[in-house]
């Protein structure tokens, strides 16, 4: 072991140009509260897919107190980490991620080992953290949302209103760090095998210690709930006569979960009614709104909403109430869309924003060559050529931006639309648009509008998405088998929202669901013609996004929820998992009824609350008490459990080179 306050920089830093150094740090190790004696403790720096550097290697007190002198100063972006291991038992590893920043006082305890490992899912190996550089950035800070790296305890996020008495993650949280402290203090050796076996991921490797524990749960947290919580039971059992545990965190699940997935709600900057969402180059998350926060807003009557923005860790960055602004929009559906430089949005009342990284309008209204001339507009969808593509809802056309300019932007006719709505745009350049009046989804060669094929789907057809290998995923609310509802042509798409609404709101029931979720490989062919349900998981799905193993995350609106469902050739699962097979199926009390989903460069899922209470979103005459309650509140982030995607999100999706 190193002196105390010695510092070894490996090669990744030598290159880099000197700085001075940044002051020390000083901290406490602790379990169950009481601190650890003669725990080794390791400062790491990590900054992209490079091994990570040991800086500084000390051991701690008999109060469980270490001090590390100096920290180097390190090159933007670099994130710094705290391992330990030992004191008692070698077995015990703990974690905290302190980010670019670390404060001068931290503890190091299980909560901050969860909060580190959960956000960390995709880039932990033993005690190695690497990855890509902006997915590092976007794990790091989120750690304090969960847990505060200087004080160990609970982060701002997670104890706000909205997350501590809207979701189990708090005691989500609690129950996996008590499992942590059981493991160390009350726990026997034949639990503590019984633990380290159930948290060891399908086909990964055994863990061997805590931090390898936590990292297998954080990956796939639907795994083994049910063995994971008897443990959890049998260390901190309830007494008979129904009093607290004695785990050292509350409060803890008072019942079995369907996963240990956390996950947290963001509100703020006009978020309400969220359509669908995109995802900009430094991992920002954009969306425009349906309707405005704080309105009585439903199909029948409302008050459009704006374009929100929230930082890669949640915090909104648009206006309260209004989001972003401008250019004559008036309520945004399905029309988000993120290029390089711009983030484009389309509205319900035919009109076009077109706004910077920073929210600001680049233009107006009457810039667009076709400014009167079209209907609700719903989809957009980027190129990889930076072409925009936009559907045109009511008047059955597509507008189309070569190159995202402005300008030279015309009106676009196509044989066989129905009321578009979704846009994807593959590698040969060919336009597939969703018919959200049919059951079938259009495709035309970009510079040949003339030449296209349809191909069935479900009914309803909804978002699409390409994965990795040019297959098209598409969801559709309706199964084949499902009588269509009635939509006279050129109706409002409000008007169609109504329609659908009062259509399916008596047939509709948790144990007959419909929606189906389509896959349509590059020649035309289906594996599975008439959809795939996930065993009945999928409900009304309507956004569908690929993430960087090429598994398929479906917003499932009616089911309330997020299904994971395998991609085209499943892999890192289970041998029996087939293409089409539902993973699991995420709900949580702070997910309402779901458009879009997607995914950042950490792994993090984004879910869009587009909904919440079908009475105040569809009757003439709502309650009053629950009338703003039609639209969906807040966006919701799952930690860790997807693969990573590069953002932005043009044309098919690009995971990052492991």
């Amino acid at each position: 072991m190193r002196t105390r306050g010695a510092v070894a920089i490996a090669t990744l830093f030598l290159a880099m140009a000197p700085m001075a150094d940044a002051a020390g740090i000083e901290g406490r190790v602790t379990l169950g509260g009481r601190p650890v004696d003669g725990a080794a403790v390791t400062l790491w720096a990590t900054a992209g897919t490079a091994s990570p550097s040991s800086l500084a290697e000390v051991a701690t007190d008999a109060k469980g107190g270490f001090a590390i002198e100096t920290v180097p100063a390190l090159a933007d972006g670099s994130v710094l980490y705290l391992t330990t291991k030992g004191g008692a038992d070698d077995a015990v590893a703990l974690m905290s991620v302190l980010g670019t920043e670390p404060p001068s006082n931290v503890v190091v305890n299980e909560l901050t080992t969860v909060a580190s490992v959960v956000t960390h899912a995709r880039f932990i190996d033993g005690t190695a953290i690497s990855g890509n550089e902006l997915g590092l950035r976007i794990a790091a800070g989120n750690v304090p949302n969960l847990v505060d790296p200087a004080t160990g305890e609970w982060g701002k996020v997670v104890l706000d209103p909205i997350n501590s008495t809207e979701n189990t993650t708090l005691a989500r949280l609690n129950t996996l760090a008590s499992m942590v402290a059981a493991f160390a203090t009350v726990a026997d050796n034949a639990w503590r095998t019984e633990f380290l076996e159930a948290a060891t991921p399908a086909g990964g490797a055994a863990s061997k210690d805590t931090l390898a524990a936590m990292a297998g749960i954080a990956r796939t947290p639907w795994a083994n709930p049910k063995a994971l919580y008897a443990l959890f039971d049998k260390a901190w059992p309830q007494p008979k006569n129904g009093a607290r545990r004695s785990a050292p965190f509350v409060p803890y699940l008072a019942y079995e979960p369907p996963d240990f997935a956390l996950m947290l709600k963001f509100a703020g900057g006009g978020i309400y009614s969220a359509g669908r969402l995109g995802i900009d180059a430094e991992g920002n998350i954009w969306s425009g709104q349906n309707w405005m926060a704080g309105s009585q807003s439903g199909v029948i009557r409302n008050i459009g909403g704006g374009t929100i923005k929230l930082a890669p860790d949640g915090t909104a960055l648009s206006p309260p109430i209004t989001g972003f602004t401008g250019m004559g929009v008036d309520g945004v559906g399905w029309g988000t869309g993120v290029t390089l430089e711009k983030v484009w949005v389309s509205s319900f009342n035919g009109a076009i924003g077109v706004m910077d990284l920073d929210g600001r309008p680049i233009g107006k209204a009457q810039d667009f060559p076709m400014a009167g001339k079209v209907g609700n507009l719903m989809g957009v969808g980027v190129a990889g050529n930076g072409d925009v593509w936009i559907a045109d809802g009511t008047k059955d056309q597509l507008l189309h931006f070569p190159g995202g300019r402005v300008e030279d932007g015309r009106i676009v006719k196509v044989e066989g639309l129905k009321s578009p709505f979704g846009i994807a745009i593959d590698e040969q350049n060919r336009v597939w648009v969703s018919n959200s009046q049919s059951d079938t989804v259009v495709r035309f060669p970009a510079d040949d509008p003339g030449k296209a094929d349809s191909f069935r789907a479900g009914i309803g057809v909804r978002g699409v998405a390409l994965d990795s290998k040019g297959n098209l995923w598409v969801a559709s609310n309706m199964s084949l088998d499902f009588p269509p509802p009635k939509i006279p042509a050129g109706v409002s798409i409000m008007k169609q929202f109504q329609i659908v609404l009062d259509y399916m709101m008596p047939r509709l029931t948790p144990e007959n669901p419909t929606g189906v979720v389509n896959m349509i490989r590059p020649d035309g062919t289906q594996p599975a013609p008439m959809g795939f349900t996930g065993e009945k998981a999928v409900s009304v799905p309507w956004g569908v996004s690929i993430d960087g193993n090429d598994d398929v995350w479906v917003g499932n609106f009616w089911g309330r929820g997020v299904v994971l469902m395998a991609g085209a050739e499943p892999k890192g699962h289970p041998k029996a998992t087939k293409t089409g097979d539902a993973i699991h199926l995420f709900r949580n009390g702070s997910i309402q009824m779901v458009t879009d989903v997607a995914i950042d460069p950490a792994g993090n899922v984004w879910v869009a609350n587009n909904w919440n209470d079908i009475a105040a979103a569809g009757d003439a005459d709502p309650a009053r008490p629950s009338s703003t309650w039609g639209g969906g509140s807040g966006i919701v982030a799952i930690y860790g459990v997807a693969a990573p995607v590069k953002p932005p999100l043009m044309g098919m999706v690009r995971g990052f080179s492991e």
